[in-house]
């Protein structure tokens, strides 16, 4: 908790106990869970924790760059803590996502009518599949 709190107090980030938790929770969290699913996991341990609490951390920490929204999900958007730049696999069946950390940067040469037009700064790709426990 000690390094979440540095991490954080730095960063002007206002840290009460319900986003502490929030915080802790998604540390490492390799899930990329939902808003709801992040206030089903830790609104029996943490009674003052509302939903709006969960919506609004998560939105601040998207607006400083410290996770990443994804869209993989028709049913949801889900959360990835780590921001760094990589691309996701979500199973068909089960919903799972798991990280893919390949650069694909090089392998997606954009057209030239494109490329004159837009300076490309990022790319995202997502892949779908079955995973292994539901094959």
């Amino acid at each position: 908790m000690d390094k979440i709190i540095k991490k954080y107090r730095g960063k002007g980030f206002k840290l009460t106990p319900q986003r502490l938790a929030i915080l802790d929770y998604l540390e490492g969290n390799k899930n990329h869970p939902s808003a709801e699913e992040i206030f089903r996991d830790l609104k029996d341990a943490n009674p003052t924790l509302s939903f709006a609490t969960v919506y609004n951390t998560v939105q601040a920490l998207i607006g400083r760059g410290e996770l990443s929204e994804l869209n993989i999900d028709p049913e949801r958007r889900r959360f990835d803590p780590d921001a760094s730049p990589h691309h996701h696999i979500r199973c068909t069946c089960c919903g799972r996502i798991d990280d893919v950390m390949v650069d694909y940067s090089a392998a997606l040469k954009l057209p030239e009518e494109i490329t004159r037009d837009f300076d490309v700064q990022t790319n995202h790709v997502d892949f779908f599949g079955v995973c292994d426990n539901c094959r």
